[in-house]
């Protein structure tokens, strides 16, 4: 391979802002894999955010980006997975298998798609050093005939229609839009762009706590809520906090500490097939298998208001949920699915266009 822009290459990023920015362009943030695919004829590269090779886990991908790329290029862009009309991040993830078998099947049954959003080089041109306007000009001329699972995302210099994506697209699975300057060049992993997510604030029930890596402080809560059963699901983790905060936890905690984890309603967490039933917290992770995910068992009482993003599959959040406050008004046991969000529902197919 023997590009004007030769792999490792990180991502351009975004920094979070409160409300969309006006005179930007402005496309949906997808919830996928951060990629940049590299074609030079016959070689295709695809890397991640960390400029490691996807190519072994999304080996239909990299014959469709063989296929309809041009020849010489590199495209910055998303591997997103649909089904059922809207993103699967949780079908994504299945891809980060060791068992090259498995890898396969899965790319059968659910095939991944790429969305192209910028165009580092093209032929022999660098374009790292063009304005942000001209490099989608050049990609979309040069992806005009580009056919899925290859796609180009939408964009618009319009913040009106920006904000209607902002509240349509999560319907999708999206996850809010990103604003690129006008003039913007192409600045390796920096936070110059712009991104807009959704936030809404939900109670959950404090069931438990994992220690920081720095020593006997909080590094997590772990929020759950209650099903239509009855039953305490792990919804996800609130991490964010000052490191004299983190020690006070553990003493505020105290109280609800249980000694024995038999007596908590996530007490088969260290068995992997009771994670098949339910959400219980440490469950195996392809992404960080030597990681520690013991915690500290609490009686499931303590109520906190935390903000989110969206739910993955609605049963999760999809980041790390942000701690608000206390609740001491409400019971645990009034934490339940119902007072969640649900974003209407929207095809992704409006968006990418018809497949064909």
């Amino acid at each position: 391979m023997d590009l004007p822009v030769m792999p490792p290459v990180k991502p351009m990023l975004a920094k979070s802002v409160a409300k969309i920015p006006p005179g930007m362009q402005y496309e949906a943030k997808w919830d996928g894999f951060r990629a940049i695919a590299f074609r030079d004829g016959a070689d295709v590269e695809v890397t991640s955010r960390t400029t490691k090779s996807l190519n072994r886990y999304f080996p239909e991908l990299v014959a469709a980006l063989r296929e309809r790329l041009p020849e010489r290029c590199v495209v910055d862009g998303e591997i997103v997975i649909a089904l059922g009309g809207r993103l699967d991040f949780d079908a994504l993830t299945e891809r980060i298998h060791p068992a090259e078998s498995r890898v396969r099947t899965l790319a059968e049954r659910n095939p991944a798609s790429f969305v192209a959003f910028d165009l580092l080089a093209l032929g022999d041109e660098s374009l790292l050093d063009v304005p942000m306007t001209e490099r989608r000009a050049l990609l979309t001329m040069a992806l005009s005939g580009v056919t899925p699972p290859v796609h180009v995302a939408p964009a618009t210099t319009d913040a009106e229609v920006a904000q209607r994506w902002f509240e349509q697209y999560e319907g999708a699975g999206l996850d809010g839009v990103i604003a690129k300057p006008l003039a913007l060049r192409y600045r390796q992993d920096e936070r110059v762009m712009f991104k807009v997510k959704h936030e809404r604030t939900a109670d959950v029930v404090v069931a438990g706590y994992r220690l920081h890596k720095s020593g006997p402080i909080v590094g997590s809560l772990l929020l759950g809520l209650y099903d239509a059963r009855g039953t305490l699901q792990h919804v996800g983790v609130s991490a964010a906090f000052p490191m004299k905060r983190r020690a006070e936890l553990v003493e505020e905690l105290e109280p609800l500490r249980l000694a024995d984890v038999g007596e908590h309603p996530w007490a088969a967490w260290t068995d992997e097939t009771a994670h098949e039933a339910a959400r219980l917290p440490g469950a195996p992770s392809r992404w960080s298998a030597k990681k520690d995910f013991s915690w500290i068992p609490l009686r499931p009482e303590l109520v906190a208001e935390v903000a989110y993003d969206h739910m993955e599959n609605g049963v999760r959040f999809r980041h790390t949920a942000r701690f608000r406050r206390w609740r001491p008004d409400r019971t645990a046991d009034s934490c339940t699915y119902d007072q969640l969000d649900e974003p209407v529902g929207y095809d992704l197919a409006e968006i990418l266009g018809p497949k064909g």
